[in-house]
């Protein structure tokens, strides 16, 4: 490329994939998106995270690594500068990036915090509000929370929310994602313009509590929804135990299709406001005139249960579509070929997401890391990228720092009042549910290793609601052999990675550069 692109990162928080109308799920949440793709972009419709909750997927896409790499597979370890871990904001602003970021962390330590690694970490102030005709909201997480009912209930753990009212007198519901959002696009029209530019957008929505102002969840009431994944008893007792766990835990089983619906179309809700707030970015990058000359990624940490099989939520151990497979649009700059449209004959990772970013604005990390540009691609549909995704979470039965047992006691003296009761409970006291696992997808089939209980294997194409576990099935025999031997690959090429430097022992080396050495330069 020419010149370093603008980079604009949108991260919504919790997002599914099939929730876009482009994939053919016949949703009308996401008009914006859809219509994206439709003239400029490209969806890869099966990228997979890399874990299926915050931390350790942030992690995972910050820096091109696989969870395991650096043992980040709990929600409190974050990378830590001291031990040499970079960041993708890190890089490109040693590539000579001006950095904004605006949104939720879950990804560097608290003692460094985002301002270590941006040029600007928005923070909005008074002018900010009075500018904008809106008074402060909590997030969803804060404030009365008589909305889940009594104690035992069950809406208790549902985080079914409901309506968020904005004041009369309001603009917008001014939660920190709006507040963040409008903040980038102040930004993007008041932006330096000697430098390229990444904005830096991981907002919270479409992350539970379930809840939406009117006029957003006015556009899904009446959108089509799909089937919602329901099992049998005897397909459910060949399910992971973590997802059996946090089923029974939450309470939610006797729930009515009415109550489902409602939930789902809060949900959807919520994507509907993500959807307009993407088309508001958009239009402020057209009226800089920098639009032409921003490569755009649109992508998800993770996905959501939304009441398949009766769960909401996600789980670090459970790798079912629903949170695994995540949203990765791709709007390159204008210098970039690029043929719009689906990408559904491969499959992606969103650490291939960080592997584009470096490749288009020429930042070399410093270390070696396995994601692959999008770049080929983006050009030709027909382009080969990956065969096989992963993802991976859990721990070992000893690694009680891995079970997040402090989140326990952060909801005050009874820890069964805080949201996330049942699944943290699980963690901390059940080490077989939450024992590791990892997961291999293919287009058209999924593999499940553990730990400890059943290995799973899924015919996504006969079976695409992943209820019928065929792991001893002989006539899959071979798909099965084919992927955990590719698996056993993947953790051989993948378990770590040696530093480019080398010791000082070896003056005579390049002990910055990964250039392999040429055949005739190799001893015998």
């Amino acid at each position: 490329m020419k010149n370093k692109p603008h980079i604009l990162l949108f991260n919504p928080d919790q997002m599914r994939a099939d929730v876009m109308g482009h994939l053919g799920s016949g949703s009308t949440v996401t008009p914006f998106i859809d219509s994206l793709v439709e003239t400029e972009a490209v969806s890869f419709a099966n990228t997979c995270c890399q874990a299926p909750v915050c931390t350790p997927s942030r992690c995972s896409f910050a820096t091109g690594l696989y969870p395991h790499v650096n043992g980040h597979r709990s929600l409190h370890h974050m990378l830590h500068a001291e031990h040499g871990e970079k960041n993708m904001f890190q890089v490109l602003r040693g590539s000579g990036y001006f950095v904004w970021w605006g949104g939720k962390n879950d990804l560097v330590t608290a003692d460094d915090g985002p301002e270590a690694y941006s040029d600007i970490h928005f923070k909005a102030d008074a002018a900010f509000f009075e500018r904008h005709q809106s008074t402060p909201q909590s997030d969803t997480h804060r404030g009365d929370q008589s909305w889940r009912g009594e104690p035992g209930s069950d809406s208790y753990y549902s985080f079914l929310k409901g309506e968020l009212k904005k004041g009369e007198s309001d603009s917008y519901y001014l939660d920190n994602d709006w507040q963040n959002v409008l903040g980038a696009i102040d930004f993007i029209e008041t932006a330096p313009k000697d430098k390229p530019l990444c904005i830096y957008l991981p907002i919270l929505f479409p992350h539970p509590p379930y809840g939406v102002e009117s006029e957003f969840y006015a556009l899904a009431k009446n959108a089509p929804l799909p089937p919602r994944r329901q099992a049998t008893p005897e397909q459910l007792a060949r399910k992971p135990e973590m997802l059996r766990e946090i089923r029974k835990a939450q309470g939610l089983e006797g729930w009515t299709e009415d109550r489902w619906d409602e939930l789902r179309r809060t949900y959807y809700g919520m994507i509907a406001r993500v959807d307009r707030q993407f088309a508001m970015l958009m239009e402020a990058l057209k009226r800089a005139g920098i639009y032409d000359d921003t490569a755009v990624f649109m992508f998800s940490d993770h996905g959501d249960y939304t009441g398949d099989y009766e769960v909401v939520e996600k789980s670090q151990t459970t790798f079912e579509d629903p949170i695994v497979r995540v949203p990765l649009v791709v709007k390159p700059p204008r210098d970039l070929p690029a043929t719009p449209g689906v990408r559904d004959g491969v499959m992606a990772e969103l650490i291939d997401m960080t592997a584009t970013v470096f490749e288009m604005a020429g930042a070399d990390p410093g270390y070696d890391h396995f994601g692959q540009s999008l770049a080929p691609v983006l050009a030709d549909p027909a382009a080969q990228h990956r065969d096989f995704a992963y993802c991976e979470g859990g721990r070992r039965p000893d690694e009680m720092q891995a079970s997040e047992r402090e989140s326990l006691s952060q909801f005050g003296p009874n820890p069964a009042d805080g949201l996330y009761f049942p699944r943290i409970n699980i963690q901390v006291h059940n080490a077989r549910a939450h024992a590791r696992a990892a997961m291999i997808r293919s287009p058209g089939y999924k593999y499940i290793r553990r730990m400890t209980g059943e290995d799973e294997f899924y015919d996504l194409t006969a079976d695409p609601m992943e209820c019928d576990n065929r792991i001893n099935d002989p006539a899959l025999a071979g798909e099965i052999g084919r992927h955990k031997e590719q698996l056993l690959s993947w953790y051989l090429e993948t378990s770590d990675i040696v530093p480019r430097a080398t010791d000082s022992r070896w003056p005579q080396a390049d002990r910055t550069q990964n250039k392999a050495e040429p055949a005739s330069a190799v001893e015998s």
